[in-house]
């Protein structure tokens, strides 16, 4: 799971290097803000930080069976 969430967030830190805005990837009730991401049957939140390729992953949830 943690390796998985690592995967995702590095990829949207290249996107968020190449120019892409990133902030209304993933689920959320608006662009910016927290956001959800669905990770190897689990989900993270995670944060993006406004002009700088930098993600902050803020809680990772996995799979309700693994609980």
């Amino acid at each position: 799971m943690v390796t998985e969430v690592e995967r995702l967030a590095g990829q949207l830190v290249d996107l968020a290097r190449t120019g892409i805005d990133v902030s209304d990837f993933g689920n959320g009730p608006r662009p910016g803000g927290l956001r959800r991401m669905d990770a190897a049957g689990g989900w993270f939140y995670f944060l993006v930080a406004p002009r700088a390729p930098l993600i902050t992953v803020v809680r990772i949830m996995p799979p309700f069976d693994a609980l």
